[in-house]
């Protein structure tokens, strides 16, 4: 209750808001559409059903954002080791991809304020005896994470692992199940969706418990479209839509802390 007073207060703050935000508000490279960024491979945040159409809970974000912007939504795939630098060549507007905030992308990438939070999880191979808790468990050990994310920076910075990097999730997963690596590292989130919806003989093992804010990642000298897209994040919250995808995929909102 208090969370959604909160919310509200914030929209009493910038004043009256329609029910959409006008286009005009949010300049894009194409007029009357917002072209979006994302793997396609990343589940559940964003990936290719059994029927071959783009879903998971950042894509619903992406296209109840667009709505409120009154732009349509125009996906854009790329693998995540290039797609930051896709924002700054203009191959689209933003990215929609459980991007994290860090001081280091702040100097040259404009955020959104977050839409969700989430926290670092070590992965290993189910059945196995090795169950490490903490990062430091992983010195010495060949671990798997996507090149370029906030996951290998952290890796990195404890010294000593022997960091694997990969395009995307999937083909390090592959290698952990396969045992061609020790462990991996990566959402928590990722990790209870694929233990629940995929065969994989992975499990989760130590959390990381500091939480990391996700935002929708802008050019940095965007200022308006900035404006325009924390607003009507502000008007998903107030009016549910963005409650009912955050339950409809996690059980509950992962935009609480």
């Amino acid at each position: 209750m208090k969370t959604k007073q909160l919310w509200l207060s914030a929209l009493t703050l910038l004043g009256t808001v329609s029910a959409q935000t006008s286009s005009s508000q949010a300049p894009t490279l194409t007029k009357g559409t917002l072209k979006i960024g994302m793997e396609g491979t990343y589940p559940p945040f964003t990936f290719k059903d059994a029927s071959g159409n783009l879903s998971g809970f950042d894509v619903d974000v992406a296209k109840a954002l667009a709505a409120k912007l009154n732009l349509k939504p125009e996906f854009v795939l790329t693998e995540w080791s290039g797609i930051l630098a896709g924002l700054q060549a203009n191959k689209y507007d933003v990215i929609a991809n459980q991007v994290g905030i860090t001081p280091e992308r702040q100097k040259t990438i404009g955020f959104s304020t977050p839409y969700a939070y989430s926290y670092g999880q070590i992965i290993v191979k189910k059945g196995g005896s090795f169950k490490p808790a903490t990062l430091n468990a992983l010195k010495g050990k060949r671990v798997g994470v996507g090149l370029g994310s906030n996951y290998e920076q952290q890796l990195r910075a404890v010294g000593g692992i022997n960091v694997v990097t990969y395009p995307g999730a999937p083909e390090y997963l592959a290698d952990l199940a396969a045992g061609r690596l020790d462990a991996a590292y990566n959402d928590k989130l990722l990790v209870s969706y694929l233990i629940k919806s995929q065969n994989l003989p992975i499990v989760g093992a130590g959390v990381i418990s500091d939480p990391r804010p996700i935002a929708i990642a802008i050019k940095k000298d965007n200022v308006n479209l900035k404006k325009a897209i924390d607003k009507a994040l502000l008007q998903m919250k107030a009016d549910g839509t963005y409650t009912k995808i955050s339950r409809q995929w996690f059980g509950t909102d992962v935009s609480k802390r």
